[in-house]
């Protein structure tokens, strides 16, 4: 074999400032991957926010909505526009959001039905992985209530009467947190024959009890607060942990011979899944800041609501128990929604 043939030609010198041009960029690549998130959070929100309420204008979503929109706005500098789109139990506004873009701008305000709507419908629209848990932001308890002349004193004394008879109970609709909570509670709990007379909303609902059409009514406390408050009606049962300051005299289903049933309407913001976590955070600590102001937590007080405070990892936690706990409600009374 000929040497020089095989001999590797000498690699070609660079030219000194070539080397230093390539180094000076490789450098400059390496010094500015690592602050990439930290540029998002600095220059997010560089214009205004939408929040997408899943419910129609004069809801309880849509006041808090507004309530932290107006927060959110003076924390951030930035306006907040509230958008309602309701319909589908809160599945148009849900998968709307689940397809916008994921930068931080456009904000889902939706309800604990978001968590129900998981296992209650067949086709949604969209995949609840789709959406990332910003924070869960308040939250009330259900109550049921019947017409000041009922002659029961207590949820015990309601549900015996009950079984011997059956009874006709109101909720805001097929697939509230209310309606799925209510149903449970009476088919699988407290095994009474209950017939569900469903409502386009929690005001009609309402005016049914008082008119005494129906036999009772499983409702969001704030939704029949002033009525139990007047006594134009009785609360019999308030399926929280502790009874509420607002309705002080109203005892909870524990009281009631029914441990640990608890169900609850909450508030919670979700963006997109891909949303950047810088971006997330920026979002959870403005309205945290937000409810922590007194006035706020006393305005969500007057409407029936308790503030929670989670970090965006504590709220996707509390989501994904959420979902198992109505998912399990929800085939226990053998519902579905095509």
């Amino acid at each position: 074999m000929d040497f020089h043939s095989s001999r590797r030609a000498a690699p070609r010198a660079s030219a000194p400032g070539s080397r230093l041009g390539f180094a000076s960029a490789m450098l400059a690549a390496l010094l500015m991957a690592p602050l990439t998130g930290a540029a998002e959070a600095e220059t997010y929100p560089a214009r205004s926010i939408t929040f997408v309420v899943a419910y129609a204008p004069g809801g309880v979503a849509d006041a808090i909505a507004r309530i932290i929109g107006r927060d959110l706005s003076q924390e951030l500098g930035q306006s907040v526009v509230v958008e309602n789109r309701g319909g589908a139990g809160g599945n148009l506004a849900a998968r709307a959001v689940s397809k916008a873009s994921a930068d931080g701008y456009t904000v889902l305000v939706t309800t604990t039905s978001v968590a129900i709507n998981e296992t209650l419908y067949k086709n949604k629209g969209y995949e609840t992985k789709d959406l990332r848990p910003v924070a869960i932001a308040a939250s009330t308890p259900d109550v049921i209530a019947v017409h000041k002349s009922n002659p029961a004193t207590s949820l015990a004394d309601f549900v015996k009467a009950a079984r011997t008879k059956g009874i006709t109970f109101g909720t805001a609709g097929t697939g509230s947190p209310s309606f799925v909570g209510a149903a449970y509670f009476f088919k699988i709990l407290a095994k009474i024959e209950a017939t569900h007379v469903p409502f386009q909303g929690g005001a009609p609902a309402v005016n049914a009890v008082v008119a005494n059409t129906i036999d009772a009514i499983a409702i969001s406390l704030p939704s029949v607060a002033p009525q139990i408050q007047h006594g134009t009606l009785k609360g019999l049962g308030l399926a929280a942990p502790a009874r509420s300051a607002a309705l002080p005299d109203v005892p909870t289903y524990a009281e009631s011979g029914f441990p640990d049933f608890y169900s609850n309407s909450w508030i919670g913001f979700f963006v997109p899944a891909n949303t950047p976590p810088a971006v997330v955070a920026t979002l959870n600590a403005a309205i945290e800041r937000g409810l922590h102001a007194p006035a706020t937590a006393e305005r969500l007080r007057n409407l029936g609501f308790e503030t929670m405070f989670n970090s965006e990892t504590d709220a996707a936690a509390l989501f994904k128990t959420e979902v198992e706990r109505w998912g399990a409600r929800v085939r226990a009374i053998g519902m579905s929604i095509d």
